[in-house]
């Protein structure tokens, strides 16, 4: 099923900061963010049970129970379980709950994930549901093992919950394109789609133009795309991949923000309208720990660009000559 014909608008929301990730945020705010969401018009929502060791589904699933279920598409993500078993946290989530995650890509991982995700959600299905960081980054050498764990695991099990009509798509839900043209490549039952963080951005989308987007595009699997921000350094924050931003990265940023100030455009809104553009695109989802910041993400999807600025863009080497970018 194509994932254009699940999601109610091309702008959701990625609910990873109400896991509490970079800094823990209140009970209310967190409340408060997804009420912003649903007021600004938002139906899409994505969640994991890796955010926050659930807290981010259970934060989510407080407000939308309240909701009518037919007026929203949900998604998450399975190859991580939530287990009663505590330990004390570091990294990404240490603010998130202290429930131990274990990795899981079975089939059976994939099915108890889901039942347990439905619980804390408080909803009784799932439209989208993604299989998570089976990639380098989280995996190390080992990742194709992991990958392949999942291929005779997770993929076959959401294949199957798919043609009974328990689920309305699946897919990977990744950071790196790896796995994804991968996956593309496999004779089994394909995926319908990516959820792809990060790497098709204003600051790094060359290999993901040069393989997965073609190829995705001619296969009919189309992309929703997570971090649009580059994890919040385009959008004034400090952190790029999830953490620290080189001094580097930081330099590109100022030469992005030097050309769109000269052709008063918002960085904020050419980062989030440029994977837009291409026609594999079917969704971008920014994420927000913060009320206010919802309604800055509508603005800036909304906001015209004019096409100089990406003309200028590609002068000074900013963006790839084939990127296609939205019409003024």
């Amino acid at each position: 099923m194509r994932i254009t014909s699940l999601l109610p608008g091309t702008l959701g929301f990625g609910t990873a900061p109400l896991g509490n990730m970079f800094r823990a945020i209140s009970e209310d705010e967190a409340a408060a963010t997804v009420e912003a969401a649903w007021y600004e018009g938002v139906r899409y929502f994505d969640t994991a049970p890796f955010y926050g060791a659930g807290l981010s589904e259970i934060r989510l699933g407080a407000v939308l129970s309240e909701r009518p279920r037919t007026d929203y598409v949900l998604s998450t993500k399975v190859g991580r379980l939530v287990l009663d078993e505590t330990e004390s946290k570091d990294g990404l989530f240490a603010e998130g709950r202290p429930n131990k995650v274990l990795d899981d890509y079975t089939a059976d991982g994939a099915l108890r994930s889901i039942e347990d995700s439905l619980k804390r959600l408080g909803t009784d299905r799932l439209d989208v549901v993604w299989v998570h960081d089976v990639a380098q980054d989280f995996h190390g050498d080992n990742w194709l093992h992991v990958f392949e764990t999942a291929r005779t695991g997770a993929f076959r099990a959401l294949t199957r919950l798919r043609e009974e009509g328990v689920i309305g798509a699946w897919g990977l839900g990744v950071n790196r394109v790896e796995p994804c043209e991968l996956t593309l490549e496999l004779d089994e039952p394909q995926p319908d789609g990516f959820l792809l963080a990060g790497r098709y951005t204003l600051l790094d989308h060359a290999r993901a133009l040069q393989r997965l987007l073609p190829t995705a595009t001619e296969q009919g699997a189309e992309l929703v795309i997570g971090g649009p921000y580059s994890s919040g350094v385009l959008a004034g924050g400090r952190h790029f991949e999830y953490q620290e931003a080189s001094r580097e990265v930081l330099d590109t940023v100022e030469r992005l923000r030097a050309i769109a100030a000269r052709y008063d455009v918002d960085l904020k809104a050419a980062a989030l309208q440029f994977p837009l553009a291409h026609p594999a695109v079917a969704a971008v989802i920014p994420g927000a720990s913060r009320p206010t910041r919802i309604g800055e993400d509508v603005a800036a999807s909304r906001a015209t660009i004019p096409p100089e600025f990406w003309d200028a863009l590609r002068r000074d080497g900013l963006l790839a000559a084939d990127a296609p970018v939205p019409a003024s």
